[in-house]
């Protein structure tokens, strides 16, 4: 699948954010851990959503979809702990079905998950994390296995920041028996949002948001209806897309303060930015001034934000600096952007960047799913027609990407063959 797109549009108009798909993994994962029913709402229509679904269907438990936003999950009637289908490898976070499992049966054995190719992401703090709570863990054949004949509360210092190990670790520690501490813990909106999403289902976790999360085990856990944050990173993709094609961008359904890294650096390259109860608005008029981005652990600037910030600064004028201080292998997409026309230079983990006055259509590919996202948005700004390929991994996250970024204002097609692609070339150039 391809997106075909000619530039030169700036991007005008209201765009409404959906459900955190970071978020949501997590939270469906906490649905299972109760034999009654929860309802989830606005959840994300993105293809990592739809797998975990689909390997919670696949495990036994019952998955309605009321509508596109919202799933009704029955997990009593699940029979097995084991989690090998070939989707579920593809995404990242297949390892919380771990978590859930072990807090809830004692055992879990879930395939090694995949995900973006952004850089070597292990499981040791979350097994780690496992072996604190009583378990034991073993990784054969593909699979992560863990036990636990009792499972106990425990002290875990995590080694470095991550999301996923504190996400993994306080779903087991919820149903553990006695006091779990997490020192060094993620502080992310979604970690809030999966604890807040357990003590609504009886859990008892104060903390989260914070670097030292408390969780006292409890020995079950009940039904609940929940509504799931909105996507900090959507938001903040469409926040970029109005700075890349000087447009006027307003992002609605939102919570400002999750944004505030992200607003700032755009104020700092010069757009104007408001802030409303529940939507930011984004005005860019002039070129971009350059600036310095250095990825950190919330609430620093996310490094899911980093191609889209640094495709805005590749357009500024002077030159910036962008440190990539979590994932290595997250400039692959910067040889991508230098077809385009943008004067780059990346050495180890940060990147030069020497803004340019246009970027000019080219074919390009999406290395992974954010990276990708910022190849179209620089294709909307480019001079002509360009072609982004592998496109399946920003329908990973992002919903209905094409037919928000149309409504805005862009000029972008989907195509699945060669032919398509002509067409649509002909069509735009026409």
């Amino acid at each position: 699948m391809r997106y075909v797109m000619k530039g030169g549009n700036p991007l005008v108009g209201e765009v409404v954010i959906g459900g955190a798909k970071n978020a949501a993994l997590g939270i469906l994962a906490a649905a299972i851990m109760t034999d009654e029913t929860v309802v989830i709402e606005n959840l994300p229509d993105v293809r990592d959503i739809n797998v975990l679904l689909e390997a919670i269907r696949e495990s036994g438990a019952v998955v309605e979809r009321l509508d596109r936003h919202t799933v009704k999950i029955n997990a009593q009637s699940i029979g097995s702990i084991t989690v090998n289908n070939e989707f579920i490898k593809r995404i990242r976070a297949s390892y919380y079905l771990l978590g859930a499992f072990l807090g809830k049966y004692r055992r879990a054995s879930v395939a090694l998950p995949g995900g973006c190719n952004i850089g070597s992401r292990p499981i040791d703090q979350h097994l780690k994390g496992f072996r604190a709570l009583g378990a034991t863990t073993v990784v054969e054949y593909g699979m992560v296995n863990a036990e636990a004949n009792r499972l106990r509360g425990g002290h875990v210092y995590l080694d470095v920041v991550s999301v996923g190990a504190t996400i993994n670790i306080m779903l087991a520690a919820s149903m553990a028996e006695g006091n779990t501490i997490i020192e060094n813990a993620a502080k992310e909106p979604h970690v809030v949002d999966v604890a807040n999403m357990l003590n609504s289902m009886g859990a008892n976790i104060k903390g989260a948001g914070t670097d030292v999360i408390r969780i006292s085990g409890v020995r079950k856990l009940h039904g609940t209806e929940y509504s799931i944050i909105p996507d900090q990173i959507e938001a903040g993709t469409y926040m970029a897309a109005a700075a890349i094609t000087k447009g006027d961008i307003t992002v609605r359904n939102v919570i400002p303060k999750h944004l505030e890294a992200i607003s700032s650096k755009l104020m700092e390259m010069g757009c104007e930015v408001s802030e409303f109860d529940d939507a930011v608005r984004v005005v860019a008029k002039h070129r971009m001034q350059p600036t310095k981005v250095k990825t950190l652990p919330y609430p620093g600037f996310p490094t899911d934000m980093q191609p889209q910030i640094a495709v805005a600064l590749a357009l500024a004028e002077g030159t910036s600096i962008v440190t990539e201080s979590i994932f290595e292998n997250r400039f692959k997409y910067m040889d991508e952007l230098a077809r385009m026309g943008a004067n780059v230079k990346v050495e180890g983990n940060i990147a030069v960047i020497d803004g340019v006055k246009r970027f000019t259509g080219a074919e390009v590919a999406a290395p992974d799913l954010r990276a990708g996202a910022a190849l179209v948005m620089a294709g909307l700004a480019a001079e002509g027609c360009s072609v982004v390929e592998d496109v399946e991994y920003i329908m990973r996250g992002y919903e209905d990407f094409e037919g928000k970024l149309r409504e805005l204002g862009a000029e972008i097609n989907l195509a699945s063959t060669d032919k398509d692609v002509q067409k649509y070339k002909l069509s735009l150039i026409g």
